[in-house]
């Protein structure tokens, strides 16, 4: 009895090919779209700006730099992190590895759409497990279509920015969080106040994040908390369409 199914039934003692190879038109599609991912991408709605710099542990190499950062070659179109660490801008150094230093460097350009921010997930799980420190990396979406310099446009662009942060454990990643944070509030405020007399405020930050990381101790149970250094040395960030990084 087939119970109203359609097609053949296996015979006892035979074996069903269809229980153990995928249908072929869904293997077709898992090639296409294995394929689609690794072209380049044209008349991208974006580009896509990825820019910071991120302290390395000493043990990591080229190849597990390579690995870790997948995604982001992959998403060019590219076989390799060398092939990819060019700039679609000449005048951006690109993707670059200090080996003397550890350290990564990131002023890269490439053409994208929204899916990108997936592949920023991706990128920062794994440079959390090869970072000596924490850090911050700059994210910038340009709309491809919203071009100030050919003239007057119409409508409002697309851009978008967002900052991410990388590092071996919370601790370090909210301490750059903090220095960033501090930072902006510094330079804001010296328009209204000398930076000595900042030091209550800076304290409040403090007593936030500390208060914050309280709360992952008790679920978490991980190390001490990040205390301040008096910021560190980055630009405010906001106000505008934000300027590329040109070096």
């Amino acid at each position: 009895m087939n119970n109203g199914r359609t097609g053949s039934i296996p015979v006892s003692g035979t074996i069903s090919k269809a229980a153990f190879y995928p249908p072929l038109n869904a293997v077709l599609f898992g090639v296409l779209r294995a394929t689609l991912n690794s072209m380049p991408r044209y008349n991208a709605p974006f580009e896509i700006h990825v820019h910071g710099q991120v302290q390395l542990r000493p043990d990591v190499s080229f190849v597990h730099l390579q690995d870790a950062l997948k995604p982001l070659w992959r998403y060019a179109g590219r076989s390799s992190l060398s092939d990819a660490s060019a700039s679609a801008y000449e005048d951006e150094p690109g993707i670059q590895f200090d080996a003397a230093e550890h350290l990564l460097q990131m002023c890269w350009t490439v053409p994208g759409d929204e899916d990108f921010r997936q592949t920023l997930d991706e990128v920062c799980m794994n440079l959390n497990e090869i970072a000596d420190a924490g850090a911050a990396v700059e994210i910038t979406f340009y709309d491809a279509d919203f071009d100030e310099e050919e003239g007057p446009v119409t409508g409002e662009s697309r851009d978008d920015f967002v900052m991410l942060f990388v590092g071996p454990n919370p601790a370090a990643i909210m301490q750059v969080q903090r220095d960033l944070l501090v930072q902006d509030m510094i330079n804001m405020m010296e328009r209204h106040f000398d930076a000595v007399e900042l030091g209550d405020v800076v304290a409040e930050v403090d007593k936030l994040f500390a208060k914050r990381f309280d709360a992952l101790v008790n679920s978490l149970e991980i190390g001490k908390p990040p205390r301040g250094t008096g910021g560190s040395s980055g630009n405010s960030h906001g106000g505008g369409r934000k300027p590329r990084h040109l070096h």
